[in-house]
């Protein structure tokens, strides 16, 4: 009789794993692809669309003899079940093929140890709380406590000072716009999430602090110069470390899992783990289906880890239970998802272009990786209550119009839903690209005060215009979520909309349809997509070559919306007047390599700021925002590589950014040669390069 497993197997496009454990076959979390425990023995199936199969075998360096034993069986015997289909590859740890390589687009980690032993407080509203973060790095932004000193400030780094109720953002005088962006994020994160928006942000620069700043420090020194970023970041990298505590052999034992950056993936529901940041703090995470006995003893093992390492006895613990982690604990993973263990979603960001467990509404109660994986707490059918933020105050929206946001706007959306038999509520706040800073403060104040009003209760998530989690765009049903350029309560009243407009459509891999305005010029079209563009005296749906029938209808709902007789046309079908309409034909993305993306593109930053020019890849989903305007970045869309230069670049960097790209693609392990190279400069972007990141903003930098 097959094994259980095979029944699954190349069922559908995609990777699949399944690990060895006690002589059976069990699958491997999608999100955990790519990590390998180097005692175990696994089965990799990748199945392409035609399809075809390439079947793989992956033996560890600790792997038992027994172990390596049931997976050449278990290869022998699916290779059976698949009726001799797939090609068959068996690969060592340290000795993959270039094929195996290809499947993790973020690398093979190799985990220590083998088959699980068995899996191992903090106030997160704490107004009592002084703290000073000293926020160092570029892609990988770290915060480090420090003293609460003058003696620990320089004028090169942005600094975080905590003092509960109000967050002071202080840049130093040589620190640059990216890092204060970058800081402005943390001490966001630090309001929502740990005071959950009970206290203020406030931004300082060197040289004008307030009273209350001066008060607690004392009056402010000659200050030194900042060090380099870019160190910081490579000595960081070896500094922290992950351990799983166990007590399986009746004695608490720490195993070593990585060192930093980690991937909340890491963090198992079933086990306890300590976090050491280089010996100045050490966390202790205890996951909600923990043995209990190493849930109660966490603080005991992380005594014993510090007594074992030699540090000082004084060592800073923090122990934290799976749901209430700590931005200081979550600066230490590449892409924290909120919500990811609890089923709550904070999450905010992008979608992944690929897919990994493919998306199925009907599944949502049934499947709690896919919904954690998509950000989704059920499917949308709830109560939907919605705001606007006008002044100080907030005004209802009227439902007819719900799911039409205005980029110069906030907005306070409650959603209320039934969760076994408990009703349980999440507030979006949606604030717009071109918002005011007066209503960004008061769209935080106003959520505190909604929330308030129903008891504390409700999961409060941020969310900026263009990263809408998937949830929230699938409150309006079947309608896409449609972006209005400009805002409705500027002074001065709604801001007229221009007479000619272009909206955007496009899919994500949940089914969640936004429309964006844009630009209404040739330049914003994209092969990939729908568009529809409005003039005074006419109306146009744009099918693009590889829009989806969803994005098309996405497109005529935004048609009617517009008002006016409709024009369908295909992609290369268009008359004159369409043209005349956007200023006259032009260039624009017609790379068919986004239609069906299997290989995510992804972007790199390349800095001197150390003296020697290395790339480091930004984590997770990029956005516009990602480009440091004081960096060469390279974007790699595999047939394609962009090599952009930001403004404030140096020479070296700008000289040597083309260099870097061309080692990228030799070094590359799928053996790609000849990919074209293109240099752009920050502010020309062409539309091969902005079609890669959605509503691109030509006027970010003005």
């Amino acid at each position: 009789m097959a094994h259980k497993e095979f029944e699954n197997a190349g069922k559908k496009p995609g990777l699949q794993v399944w690990r060895v454990e006690k002589m059976d076959l069990k699958p491997v979390p999608t999100q955990l692809y790519g990590d390998f425990f180097t005692g175990d023995a696994y089965i990799v199936l990748f199945t392409t669309p035609a399809p075809s199969y390439a079947l793989h075998s992956w033996t560890g360096n600790e792997a038992s003899q027994d172990e390596a034993g049931a997976v050449a069986i278990f290869l022998t015997q699916m290779d059976d079940y698949m009726k001799g289909l797939p090609v068959q590859f068996n690969e060592f740890q340290g000795e993959e093929s270039t094929c195996f390589q290809g499947y993790f687009k973020s690398g093979m980690k190799y985990k220590k140890g083998g088959v699980a032993s068995g899996f191992h407080h903090v106030v997160t509203n704490d107004m009592n709380v002084k703290r000073l973060l000293h926020v160092k790095g570029r892609r990988l932004i770290k915060g480090t406590e420090v003293d609460l000193s003058w003696s620990s400030f320089n004028k090169g780094d942005c600094f975080i000072i905590d003092l509960g109720k109000d967050i002071y953002h202080w840049s130093g005088s040589e620190s640059n716009r990216y890092e204060r962006l970058k800081t402005t994020q943390m001490a966001n994160d630090i309001r929502d999430n740990e005071r959950k928006g009970r206290a203020k942000v406030h931004m300082i620069e060197e040289g004008s602090e307030p009273e209350a700043v001066i008060q607690e420090l004392g009056p402010k020194p000659e200050l030194p110069p900042g060090e380099c970023d870019t160190a910081e970041e490579k000595t960081q990298k070896t500094k922290t470390s992950l351990y799983q505590i166990s007590d399986a052999t009746g004695k608490m034992t720490t195993t070593f899992v990585s060192n930093g950056p980690f991937k909340q993936s890491m963090l198992s529901q079933k086990e306890c783990y300590i976090l050491d940041d280089g010996g100045n703090n050490i966390f202790v995470w205890k996951g909600k289906d923990a043995n209990p006995d190493e849930r109660k003893a966490a603080m005991t093992a992380a005594k014993t880890y510090i007594t074992e390492k030699k540090y000082p006895t004084k060592t800073k613990v923090q122990v934290i239970p799976a749901g209430s982690e700590t931005t200081m604990f979550k600066q230490f993973f590449f892409k924290w998802l909120e919500g990811e263990a609890t089923g709550k979603t904070y999450t905010v960001g992008r979608i992944a272009k690929v897919e990994q467990i493919p998306f199925d509404s009907s599944k949502l109660h049934s499947n709690k990786a896919m919904a954690a994986q998509h950000g989704m707490v059920d499917d949308g059918s709830g109560k939907v209550q919605i705001w606007r933020v006008e002044g100080k105050d907030k005004a209802a929206v009227d439902p007819s119009s719900y799911g039409h946001f205005f980029g110069g706007d906030c907005y306070l959306v409650l959603y209320s839903y039934n969760d076994g038999g408990r009703t349980k509520h999440i507030i979006y706040t949606w604030q717009g690209q071109k918002c005011t800073q007066d209503e960004l403060a008061a769209s935080a104040f106003l959520t505190v005060k909604l929330d308030d009003s129903m008891g504390g209760v409700a999961t409060q998530v941020r969310v900026s215009q263009g990263q809408e989690p998937p949830h929230l765009v699938s409150l309006f049903k079947n309608k896409p979520l449609v972006i209005h350029l400009g805002g409705t309560s500027r002074k001065g009243g709604d801001s007229t909309p221009g007479s000619t407009r272009l909206f955007h459509i496009r899919q994500s891999s949940t089914k969640a349809t936004r429309a964006v305005e844009v630009e209404p010029k040739a330049s914003s079209l994209n092969t990939n997509d729908a568009f529809v563009l409005k003039t005074p005296s006419s109306l146009f749906v744009w099918k693009g070559k590889g829009a989806s029938s969803d994005e098309t209808s996405a497109a005529e709902y935004v048609a009617k919306f517009l008002g006016g007789a409709v024009t369908k046309l295909d992609e290369t079908k268009e008359p004159d007047g369409f043209w005349s309409a956007l200023g006259g034909k032009g260039n624009y993305q017609t790379s068919k390599a986004l239609q069906n993306v299997i290989r995510p593109p992804r972007l790199f930053g390349c800095s001197n700021k150390t003296g020697r020019l290395i790339a480091e890849e930004v984590p997770g989903d990029f956005t516009q925002i990602d480009l440091a305007t004081d960096d060469v970045m390279i974007l790699d869309s595999w047939d394609q590589i962009f090599v952009w230069i930001g403004n404030e670049a140096n020479e070296t960097e700008k000289l040597g950014a083309p260099k870097i790209a061309q080692e990228y693609v030799d070094s590359d392990p799928a053996g790609r040669r000849g990919v074209p190279i293109t240099t752009i400069k920050q502010g020309q972007e062409p539309p091969s390069f902005t079609g890669w990141f959605q509503a691109w903003d030509p006027h970010m930098w003005d």
